[in-house]
């Protein structure tokens, strides 16, 4: 099996693994609709207000959202040994952890962008700064995905890792929820949005060229420390 097969098949097999967990996956979208729904009966129904708030609001509901997602990212496979056997297969484990990663994205972190145009119709938001809010979460979720995987691959091996993951991941989030939620805002003012959306995209390939590395070593010194 080639390195190509070998990624193909790892992501098949998380995919149907997932989809097996069908209410665990709905759990992070049906908080991200519910969070950003309670913004307009919390705040104000004023369409001027929720006009402001509303990119702000839609990004950090996304970024709780993806971070809930993480949370069983590796425990399973670390609990019943599979992680061992993936980093002592003969292909990069760098190659495998990021089909896991890819699929965890594909079922959370995809219907969350597809569901964030209707969420901006709810909060009154123009088509062309929705259109602005779907392009910055299509950059921005892959990055908050990646660089969580790296927090859960250090934290596996705890028992209680949730708030310890939380404050691993949540400062290396800031950036991409600045530069996200000030695109958008820059063009509800009709400003140049393009900077901020070119700071996502590098951040992403960062993320992407990195993670899958910093992930399986992160994840052989949880192993060591069983």
């Amino acid at each position: 099996m080639n390195y190509r097969n070998a990624f193909m098949a790892m992501l098949i097999r998380d995919l149907r693994i997932a989809f097996r967990q069908r209410a665990e996956i709905m759990l992070p979208v049906i908080f991200f609709v519910v969070v950003v729904s309670l913004f307009p009966l919390a705040i104000s129904p004023d369409p001027a207000v929720l006009k402001t708030i509303g990119p702000g609001v839609i990004w950090v509901a996304a970024l709780l959202s993806v971070l809930m997602s993480l949370q069983n990212l590796f425990r399973s496979d670390f609990d019943d040994g599979a992680i061992e056997q993936i980093l002592l297969s003969p292909y990069p484990g760098a190659l495998l952890v990021l089909a896991r990663v890819l699929a965890q994205w594909c079922v959370t972190g995809l219907p969350l962008i597809l569901i964030s145009p209707l969420l901006g119709l709810l909060l009154h938001l123009d088509f062309h700064i929705i259109k602005v809010l779907f392009v910055s979460l299509l950059l921005g979720v892959p990055y908050l995905s990646m660089v969580g995987a790296i927090g859960v691959a250090l934290t596996v091996g705890l028992r209680q890792a949730g708030a310890l993951l939380s404050l691993l991941v949540l400062p290396l989030y800031v950036p991409v929820l600045i530069f996200g939620s000030n695109a958008v805002v820059s063009a509800a003012k009709d400003m140049s949005y393009n900077g901020q959306l070119l700071w996502l995209s590098a951040l992403l390939v960062i993320a992407t060229t990195l993670g899958p590395f910093v992930i399986s070593s992160a994840l052989k010194v949880s192993c060591s420390y069983r």
